[in-house]
């Protein structure tokens, strides 16, 4: 006689294997710490950490239950090329693991059930190539509206679709890398998220936004990072030439540079953009791989035509 539950169990898919990508540059020891502990804590099997220290020396690590991979790097590489190291601590493209999550070295999993919530999305969800996670303040719970990846973002509550993500609170299904390639290390700050998302998009991808899925992470002003400003404009420009048809190029970097103005930023700030958008024509972008038509079309049956 056949034992159903016994069979049932042997059809059972495997969990999905998750790793996590966390850069550092040594300066938040004790977030640093607990956000690993909370990545520790974690329902489900153990997820294996990659730790990236970014121009600086690793500070003491916690024990882990998941296998630790540590890199210390000479120089800083920027945000994008810190994390393609620690996706390579999974092997070509992450291969080794099935998702990879990117954690932010001062934000902190509240809840024990985020690494659960993600190999059910994915597994549930053939097409699913990334998820972004809600960051909430860990004082207030409040999401800022610029951590809503979508035009509407007046309720951070609402889960959906969107056309790119958040990239100190997320997790990528490694298939993306391994398809479309890494982030762009050039870029250094800014804008990377999208370049990734729109290539993703591209190869026919889908992207959430998931308020279910939470980092804590103090609230700080972008505008924190010395480069933020001249970053952005070249980054921005970067990001149109590299994977924009030609004809929505100018308009897409005519309407930033209309928002750009009206925001009135300070007269620094505005040099800092305007030398930014002027270096980011001047030199070179990488690789240029338009997005199809369709993709376009995508993105504006999304909410977010690519011209904002």
């Amino acid at each position: 006689m056949t034992n159903g539950t016994a069979d049932e169990t042997a059809g059972e898919a495997a969990p999905l294997k998750v790793g996590a990508v966390v850069i550092t540059m040594g300066n938040r020891p004790a977030e640093f710490r607990a956000l690993l502990e909370s990545v520790a804590k974690q329902e489900g099997p153990p997820i294996d950490v990659a730790v990236v220290g970014n121009g600086a020396p690793l500070p003491e690590l916690p024990e882990l239950p998941g296998e630790v991979r540590t890199v210390e790097l000479p120089e800083n590489l920027g945000i994008p090329g810190g994390r393609n190291v620690g996706i390579l601590q999974f092997g070509p493209g992450g291969r080794d693991v099935d998702v990879l999550l990117f954690l932010d070295d001062d934000g902190l999993l509240p809840r024990q059930d985020t690494g659960r919530l993600v190999r059910e999305a994915f597994a549930g969800d053939p097409g699913l190539g990334i998820v972004s996670f809600r960051i909430a303040d860990p004082e207030t719970g409040a999401t800022q509206r610029r951590h809503v990846p979508r035009l509407r973002a007046s309720d951070p509550m609402r889960s959906s679709r969107v056309t790119t993500f958040l990239g100190g609170a997320n997790a990528v299904r490694t298939k993306v890398f391994q398809e479309v390639g890494a982030l762009p290390e050039d870029f250094f700050y800014a804008h990377e998220e999208t370049d990734l998302a729109w290539r993703a998009l591209d190869a026919g991808w889908s992207i959430d936004y998931r308020s279910d899925m939470v980092l804590n992470h103090p609230t700080m002003p972008p505008s924190r990072h010395a480069t933020y400003h001249r970053n952005v404009a070249r980054n921005r420009v970067w990001l149109a030439r590299r994977n924009l048809p030609a004809p929505l190029i100018p308009v897409y970097l005519g309407v930033w540079l209309l928002l750009t103005l009206v925001r009135r930023p300070s007269l620094p700030a505005l040099r800092a953009w305007l030398g930014g958008f002027r270096e980011g024509w001047r030199t070179p972008c990488g690789p240029r791989r338009p997005m199809k038509w369709r993709t376009v079309w995508r993105l504006t049956r999304l909410g977010r035509p690519p011209v904002i």
